[in-house]
């Protein structure tokens, strides 16, 4: 199945019905499929080679839907561009992308602007909303192509999709995916958390990240379920969007999940249609999930594990709850998992090893990096960089990022380890432990606290209530109260920018 099949089989299916909203406007599953091979056809006439790179740099709007599945029918590479990237960091991403074509909404004009005089290989851009009149608009640039498929040859193996790592060590790194690997994950969450063409699917985070794109926007394509789009994350907006539209199903990082059941407004009649939550990204904290068992008790919770890199390796569902809270589940149905020891030998039950993953929803490579792709492959398995325990039933926990994790005094000490007992003192909304330098065991553990709404307490507490219950080598030996953390888009806790400031002209790797 190619990842243009999706919306051309539901075309057929629903014609008539919505499949995307987004700011009040709708558009058809005909329409939608009518357009998306208007713009393929558009592209085809560029006379660009199979595999040229056609980039995105928008927020959540119908006209990313209808790239997407328009460059979908094409053989070219869709690279998803983040909105957040500074002018250098959207220079190094399209050029180490070799992006030909790059499509931009309009609030981002300027910086596109600067970015191109910089961008030699780049040949056109097209502006999604108003064009000036030295842009080409993307309705103009549609205008007047057939709306029937173009008819381009392509393999299920052929690489279509690419989305840049957030960069958490060193250059982000280009992940190249097939239409093979992209639909086997669409597949997984069809399956594991049961979305259906009767759900209305709500998209709340950015479609640049593998998360909204592949494990909602997909899926509700392939069932033909009607997908919401919100441009920009706010409770109170979603509240009004589940109550005027019924959404059924959404996904969410940790922090959004966590803003809706802290609300001062939080009234779960406006939620009256909601059943399904997916969730990954970042570790949901325990409390924010026995919030919403108690506040939205007919919410099904599906923990999704994976990564840019793998897909969609593992899930927790809500029938595995509460007796696996803390988990982040056990194996999908159409993948292989396990957790080797540095040789490639499987782990016992709770003992610390690396999750590895292989199957048919792992990538092609690291785009133009060779050796890191190297490196992501040994025995036969991709290597995720997370450590974790698997109990007797196949339920993984993670203990930390193999790179996050402390060395102190020869001690190895795992950052998530703290962070659960911190989570356990009822003023914690938010936290994050790391490693700060010492001259005397190399390094130290630290944290950054952030306090729930109205919450009063001093770090010493913290620092008490963490010395009760770990090892003393163990407790933070500094904790700080913090506002907020830098996070990427899909909501993960930015250690390495924390770190900076504590290691700044010293040798550690961030």
């Amino acid at each position: 199945m190619l990842t243009g099949d999706m919306l051309r089989r539901s075309a057929e299916r629903f014609p008539s019905k919505a499949a995307v909203v987004c700011n009040g406007v709708e558009k058809s599953y005909r329409d939608l499929e009518r357009d998306a091979n208007r713009c393929a056809h558009a592209l085809l006439d560029m006379g660009l080679a199979k595999g040229a790179k056609v980039a995105i740099l928008s927020r959540n709007r119908i006209e990313y839907v209808t790239a997407f599945f328009g460059a979908s029918r094409t053989g070219l590479v869709f690279v998803n561009v983040s909105v957040l990237y500074a002018l250098e960091e959207l220079v190094y991403v399209l050029d180490k992308a070799d992006v030909e074509v790059l499509f931009y909404e309009d609030s981002f004009a300027e910086k596109v602007k600067q970015a191109t005089e910089r961008l030699p290989k780049l040949k056109a851009s097209i502006v999604f909303g108003a064009a000036a009149a030295d842009e080409l608009g993307f309705e103009d640039l549609l205008s007047g192509y057939p709306d029937t498929d173009p008819g381009v040859h392509l393999s299920e193996d052929d690489p279509f999709c690419m989305t840049y790592t957030g960069g958490t060590t060193g250059r982000p790194k280009g992940v190249l995916a097939s239409h093979r690997n992209r639909v086997v994950t669409a597949h997984t969450v069809v399956v594991e958390s049961g979305i259906t063409d009767d759900d209305v699917v709500s998209i709340v985070t950015p479609l640049f990240h593998v998360a909204a794109l592949n494990i909602m926007l997909q899926p509700a394509v392939l069932v033909g379920a009607t997908t919401i789009l919100l441009p920009k994350w706010d409770v109170s907006e979603y509240a009004r969007l589940s109550k005027t539209y019924n959404i059924s199903a959404s996904f969410m990082v940790p922090t959004q999940v966590s803003m809706i059941v802290s609300d001062d407004g939080f009234e779960a009649d406006n939620f009256s249609a909601w059943r399904k939550l997916n969730f990954s990204g970042a570790p949901m904290p325990d409390w924010v999930q026995r919030a919403m068992l108690e506040k939205l008790p007919r919410v099904r919770l599906t923990q999704f594990y994976g990564q840019s890199e793998m897909g969609i390796v593992a899930a927790l569902k809500s029938g595995d709850l509460p007796g696996k809270l803390g988990s982040v589940g056990r194996q999908v149905y159409n993948a292989d998992l396990a957790v080797l020891d540095p040789d490639g030998k499987p782990v016992q039950p709770g003992e610390v090893g690396e999750i590895v993953a292989r199957g048919d929803n792992v990538m092609l490579e690291y785009y133009g990096d060779p050796g890191q792709t190297s490196a992501f492959w040994r025995h036969g398995w991709a290597w995720s960089g997370d450590l974790a325990t698997v109990d007797a039933d196949g339920f993984l926990t993670l203990v930390d990022r193999s790179k996050d994790m402390i060395i102190s005094g020869g001690e190895n000490i795992y950052p998530k380890e703290i962070e659960n007992v911190l989570y356990e003192h009822h003023a914690v909304a938010e936290c994050a432990v790391f490693g700060i330098p010492d001259d005397k065991w190399g390094e130290v553990p630290a944290a950054h606290v952030q306090l729930k709404s109205g919450a009063q307490i001093c770090d010493d507490d913290l620092v008490n209530h963490c010395m009760e219950r770990l090892a003393r080598f163990k407790r933070p030996r500094l904790i700080k109260l913090v506002t907020e953390f830098p996070k990427t888009p899909i909501g993960k806790i930015q250690k390495n920018v924390i770190r900076e400031e504590y290691w700044a002209g010293r040798d550690k790797r961030i």
